[in-house]
């Protein structure tokens, strides 16, 4: 406690407000709502152990559990699964595994098979792929603890155990394939001292490679010499790994220990969500915000003095009937609102951008207050989809609402487009990347039934809703552009080349995507290292971050834009916020190349292909953003002077 304690002094003091939000922020994110109610057991209750889809970082392919020749039950049933389990690939069945309550087992005998050429194929493949087997107790996933020396805390915990391992043995150059085919559970449970029930808060196992043993042939009453429960011999003390190979007989038993636990079942969660180093992943991530947000209060606080003074200067002018020719961004006055080029395109994206935002700001609400707590699997991506589509009314009103400041008639036209043009092209990207998981047999392919309904809520519910949305947007009146446009347009005078177009959309979204690359890497790990991501309430101040600085820096470029006398801000406004998509795409490559261990054509085909609708998405987010931040600032400061 000692060190921890001295080293509370070396934090810079910027970091203390944040840390004063973020520590309440994380306290009401304690309590969320687990999912499940919790469910007391008595001695002897029988604890029903269920299989989940077979997981690889190096694939990110998920298999089924039973696609692999594991002992099955009598008759596999599949649990009933949301939306969003099936989207994750989540295939969650019985097994032949059973337990009761508070009642340890020792060598329990789950069944005997024989590997033939194909099915040892097919472990091999999985063991060299690193595939591991996932399992579910009480809505809890299965982990396996680890120990490490170089970190604290100092036992860290895996999410499922692998199938098998691979290496030398017995002093061999030759590398063979080996079966965790022994494996020894650990339930913990806490008791409740006035019922006398217990309640399940830990789920752990220790997977081992035994080549078990026994005499005389094999029957359901045959006793193993290597694993005797009646002698109370442990199958750890057997050295002898099991191979993987043809013809060789394979023998899965298992073992199940029970632990009381002081930890109560509401904070069972715990365990699962501090898989990761949090000390690194708070305090330096606070002090980058903390940057950002110190730049972005100095680069407001600059232009709010600029402006006050051109402001002043220009009416002093006014008011004392100086004829001075008119200079820097007043000087485009009758263009400025002008409609752009292509401004039927625009306001599709703007519309895009508004569905966008209202499902990201209302789910980062919801998962604040723990209501997509990862107990509730596939709660976040079901609650996403349905958002999305319920969205469209304010896509529609927004894109529609646009085009009629613009002086538009065609409004069915745009909405149309809203409707379709973005997630059409999202959902050709998903079918395509779909159809390669589909080709692969992983259970990660989203079945014809689901993609009927994902169709369904598109065209049955968001299509609707967007007209709805439209036709709202045409009947509200539109608010009148503060100064009156020239009929003739205006020469933009030569630029330099600090000014350029693509220099400036470049420059500009640097800024949005270092106010998020930190937290982007905890996602990205969440995402593709199979693990939890759950700091919501701080994923939501980086989020809100994110929007003061795409505003800003959009304000601070177009400021200089229409200073430089060039009033084609439109498209620009929306591309340098929406360009920090560009290095959210490149970071994407980079995290591939250093963090990821993907070698399979298809499986980089998938990663690529995701992170491409990840980052497509992004644009559209952060370009309405800016784009809206510089229409408000255009119009602010041009009702505030005086023109002729």
């Amino acid at each position: 406690m000692e060190p921890r304690s001295k080293s509370i002094h070396k934090w810079p003091t910027t970091t203390i407000p944040a840390l004063l939000l973020l520590s309440l922020i994380h306290r009401a994110q304690c309590f969320y709502l687990p999912g499940v109610a919790p469910e007391d057991f008595q001695k002897g209750d029988p604890l029903k152990v269920k299989v989940n889809k077979l997981t690889s970082i190096k694939t990110q392919l998920p298999y089924t559990y039973y696609s692999l020749p594991f002992c099955t039950p009598e008759k596999i049933v599949d649990s009933a699964e949301n939306l969003g389990e099936v989207l994750r690939g989540d295939r969650i069945e019985n097994s032949p595994y059973v337990f009761k309550m508070l009642e340890p087992q020792l060598c329990t005998v789950l069944c005997r098979i024989t590997l033939d050429a194909k099915t040892a194929k097919q472990f091999k493949e999985k063991i060299d792929d690193g595939y591991r087997v996932n399992m579910i107790l009480d809505n809890l996933p299965l982990v396996v603890p680890i120990r490490r020396l170089d970190q604290v805390p100092n036992i860290v915990y895996q999410l499922g155990y692998h199938v098998g391992l691979k290496g030398q043995y017995a002093g061999t150059k030759e590398e063979k394939y080996f079966i965790h085919n022994h494996l020894a559970f650990t339930v913990k449970y806490h008791r409740d001292m006035q019922t006398d029930s217990s309640r399940i808060v830990g789920f752990e196992v220790k997977p081992y490679s035994i080549k078990h043993e026994y005499e005389g042939p094999w029957s359901e009453k045959t006793r193993l010499t290597t694993c005797d429960p009646h002698t109370k011999r442990m199958v750890v003390n057997s050295n002898t790994p099991l191979e993987v190979d043809a013809n060789k007989e394979i023998i899965f038993t298992y073992d199940v220990e029970y632990q009381e636990s002081d930890v109560k079942w509401a904070s069972r969660w715990d365990t699962y969500l501090l898989m990761n180093d949090d000390q690194i992943h708070w305090f330096s991530i606070v002090n980058s915000l903390m940057i950002v947000l110190f730049l972005s209060g100095m680069v407001a606080m600059i232009m709010l003095r600029t402006l006050y003074r051109d402001i002043s200067k220009y009416n002093e002018l006014e008011t004392q009937e100086e004829a001075l020719e008119e200079t820097g961004w007043k000087l485009v006055h009758g263009d400025v609102f002008r409609p752009p080029s292509n401004s039927d395109l625009l306001c599709v994206y703007v519309g895009t951008g508004v569905q966008f935002l209202g499902m990201v700001l209302v789910t980062m609400i919801f998962a604040v207050f723990g209501f997509l707590s990862p107990s509730n699997r596939g709660g976040l991506m079901s609650a996403m989809l349905l958002l999305w589509v319920f969205m469209g009314i304010f896509a529609g009103y927004a894109s529609t609402h646009l085009y009629k400041t613009f002086k538009g008639t065609q409004w069915k036209k745009i909405a149309l487009k809203t409707a379709f043009m973005f997630p059409a092209i999202i959902f050709v990207i998903f079918f395509v990347l779909n159809a390669l998981i589909w080709g692969q047999k992983s259970s990660g392919a989203v079945p014809f039934g689901t993609m009927f309904t994902l169709v369904f809520l598109w065209f049955g519910i968001s299509v609707p809703l967007v007209f709805v949305g439209a036709y709202v947007g045409t009947k509200k009146p539109t608010m009148e552009d503060p100064v009156k446009t020239n009929k003739i347009p205006r020469q933009i005078p030569e630029q330099a080349w600090y000014m350029n177009t693509i220099f400036c959309v470049l420059i500009g979204g640097i800024l949005p995507f270092g106010a998020v690359f930190i937290e982007l890497f905890f996602i990205l790990t969440s995402i593709w290292l199979n693990q939890f991501y759950y700091i919501f309430g701080f994923l939501f101040l980086v989020f809100i971050i994110l929007l003061i600085t795409c505003a800003e820096i959009t304000i601070v470029l177009c400021y200089f834009q229409l200073c430089s006398e060039d009033y084609k801000w439109w498209w620009r406004s929306y591309l340098t916020s929406g360009s920090s998509a560009l290095y959210l795409f490149l970071y994407a490559i980079f995290y591939f190349f250093t963090k990821l261990e993907i070698t399979k054509l298809v499986s980089g085909l998938l990663y690529f292909g995701y992170m491409l609708i990840a980052s497509y998405a992004f644009f559209v987010l952060t370009g309405t953003i800016g784009f809206y931040a510089c229409f408000c600032f255009t119009r602010l400061i041009y009702s505030s002077v005086k023109i002729d």
